[in-house]
């Protein structure tokens, strides 16, 4: 049977329209970790950890309600919540490891998958730098092989983008590629958008070696490029919203996919 955990090499991209053009680009690498498989990984691999330290590591700590045990539960419960039949689910999320101890994840997605392999919910645990976090539950109305969703943003992330805004997401689920397109709008329309594409490789030592000597200190990067990025965007003059605390530091939205959602279109 294929692994459900692999690790997937490519790209972020973020381009902003408004109110100045914006753009970035970076070479990063996830993983997907089949929660019932984390286990086996950290028998079977000596780089990394599961709820320990290692050169890699997965902490269930640093994700759902912040327990070191009970993620799956957690997630359980969320798709229950939701109305999402949970008998079967698998349970995938894509994420960046912690490497050396250290880890922001600004986006993480779970991928909750019936026993035929298709797609019945996404939840997409979005993370601050103020140590705040929200989690958006929506299940999948149809499965074509790509997922479209939106909903409304209930968490502060940047300072350069206002809280009364809409995501939308364009899925192509982890298969050889994966495809996390973002679409965040306003009233005015599209104002920015954000993708993460990558390409599957097979988790193993050698390779997660090497993804050391190709992405050094990748973790500390993402920080690093979330405030250089900030620098760069307040240099144009863009202006800057204040940070508002949230009510519940870690929070979950259950959104029902709306009933005349069209089929979705392969993200691009």
């Amino acid at each position: 049977m294929t692994s459900g955990s692999a690790l997937y090499v490519g790209e972020v991209i973020h381009a902003r329209h408004r109110p100045c053009r914006h753009r970035l680009r970076y070479r990063v690498f996830s993983m997907l970790l089949d929660l019932d498989e984390l286990p086996a990984l950290d028998h079977r691999l000596r780089l990394f950890g599961h709820n320990r330290w290692g050169l890699y590591s997965f902490q269930e700590a640093d994700h759902g309600e912040g327990m070191s045990g009970g993620l799956r539960a957690w997630v359980e419960r969320q798709l229950i919540d939701a109305g999402v039949t949970v008998d079967g689910i698998r349970i995938r999320l894509l994420c960046y490891p912690r490497i050396f101890g250290y880890v922001f994840n600004p986006l993480t997605v779970y991928f909750c998958s019936g026993p035929d392999g298709a797609v019945r919910a996404v939840l997409y645990e979005v993370c601050n730098t103020f140590l705040e976090r929200h989690t958006y539950v929506i299940p999948v109305a149809t499965d074509f092989g790509a997922i479209r969703q939106s909903c409304a943003k209930e968490l502060y992330v940047s300072p350069f983008v206002p809280m009364d805004c809409r995501y939308e997401f364009r899925i192509a689920p982890p298969d050889k590629r994966v495809v996390i397109a973002i679409n965040e709008c306003d009233d005015e329309g599209p104002l920015l958008v954000a993708t993460f594409s990558g390409k599957r490789i097979e988790i193993s030592d050698r390779r997660l070696l090497s993804m050391l000597f190709k992405y050094p200190l990748m973790t500390l990067k993402v920080m690093g490029g979330i405030h250089w990025e900030a620098l760069r965007l307040w240099m144009k003059g863009v202006p800057a919203q204040r940070h508002r605390p949230a009510g519940i530091p870690v929070a979950t939205t259950i959104v029902s996919h709306h009933p005349s959602e069209e089929p979705p279109n392969e993200p691009g």
